[in-house]
């Protein structure tokens, strides 16, 4: 049997930007996605604490150092300027291998989402 289970979690993240005339995606400051151990591409749910809303969408890399979380496309309707994000990945696993697997979480500063 195989499961769902989480990968990586950042943590209340502040939105830095929403582009609506982008093509669709979530721009992630480069630092987090390491930490996160997020790849480039990965698809990302985005819980908006604000508001409510899920979506999913996919990762790009933001500068590094830059605190960057910003919506792209369609999704940018979703959140606003300041909103706090949380943004989980999942990975499919044999059912034995996810009972002793352990997720990246990350806790970035809450006012700059940077790692210091």
């Amino acid at each position: 049997m195989q499961v769902h289970v989480v990968k990586s979690k950042i943590h209340r993240v502040k939105v830095t930007g929403a582009d609506l005339n982008y093509i669709g995606s979530i721009t992630i400051d480069e630092d987090l996605m390491d930490a996160a151990n997020i790849i480039e591409g990965e698809k990302v749910q985005i819980v908006n604490n604000n508001n409510g809303e899920r979506l999913e969408t996919y990762v790009i890399p933001g500068p590094r150092n830059s605190g960057e979380i910003t919506l792209n496309g369609a999704a940018a309707r979703k959140v606003a300027k300041g909103d706090i994000l949380i943004l989980i990945t999942y990975a499919v696993m044999d059912f034995e291998e996810a009972k002793s697997f352990k997720p990246s979480l990350v806790f970035p500063n809450e006012e700059t989402n940077l790692l210091s």
